[in-house]
């Protein structure tokens, strides 16, 4: 399935031993890996830093400057400001922590979202930085991902920018007239523009939907991709990640 215009900025243009697997079986690794990460018990801190280097040795064979995976775990931190209100907001037993009371249970929470929400996106974004997107989309097609999620997922990627684009001329024609909102009791004029992205983008979804049709559209994007199916040697390095993940999450647990 091919993607002509994706967005490249997730990609680090490079040449590493993870750079060469094949998609469906970084995908599927992945998506194992996380699974394992979020079934540990967050009681065992020793796994998520074991979990943690797995990470980091990642990012390192993949040439990833760790700097760039820190700047793309920034996505988290909208979760990260509401697990900091936990140990005020839970009930349960008190502890003291520099003075400060604080629920032990909401502790305990807050320390469960942040660390797998971490590890979980720092493994996606080694994914994403080793693997083009029309990679990652043949790829969920091997593993038999629904053709109309597949549909869906590539269309919102190819025109990502173009609405983006739509919104940023939308806001120089609102700053050209001299107006630029900035305060509370100004923001009917973010909603009024954030409406008509939407009318817009609706009409012109319409009109690509008929042009695409017209052209014998059947439901499913041309395949480009000619690799051959996965076979067991490219197997077998990515999936002993989630492999030793979920030995360590039984153990983990085992132990706890």
């Amino acid at each position: 399935m091919g993607v002509g215009h994706a967005r490249p900025n997730l990609l680090v243009p490079t040449e590493s031993p993870i750079h060469r697997l094949r998609p469906e079986c970084k995908l599927a690794a992945t998506i194992l890996f996380v699974v394992a990460v979020v079934s540990a018990p967050r009681e065992a801190i020793w796994v998520f830093g074991v979990f943690a280097a797995i990470v980091i040795a990642g990012a390192w064979l993949a040439h990833l400057p760790l700097l760039v995976l820190a700047r793309r775990l920034t996505v988290e931190l909208p979760f990260i400001a509401f697990a900091v209100l936990l140990p005020f907001l839970s009930p349960g037993p008190d502890v003291e922590v520099l003075g400060v009371s604080l629920s032990a249970d909401g502790l305990w929470a807050a320390w469960n979202i942040v660390v797998k929400g971490t590890l979980g996106i720092a493994a996606t974004a080694v994914l994403a930085a080793t693997t083009p997107v029309p990679s990652l989309l043949s790829g969920l097609e091997r593993l038999h991902m629904p053709r109309l999620v597949i549909a869906v997922a590539g269309f919102m990627i190819r025109y990502a920018d173009v609405l983006t684009a739509e919104s940023r001329r939308m806001q120089v024609a609102r700053l050209s007239r001299g107006y630029d909102p900035r305060w509370f009791w100004q923001v009917k004029a973010v909603a009024t523009s954030t409406g008509t992205l939407f009318v817009r983008s609706f009409e012109r979804g319409e009109r690509v939907h008929l042009a695409m049709l017209a052209r014998g559209y059947s439901g499913t994007m041309p395949c480009t991709d000619v690799q051959s199916a996965a076979v067991g040697r490219d197997w077998a390095v990515p999936m002993a990640v989630p492999i030793v993940a979920t030995a360590l999450t039984c153990l983990a647990w085992i132990v706890r």
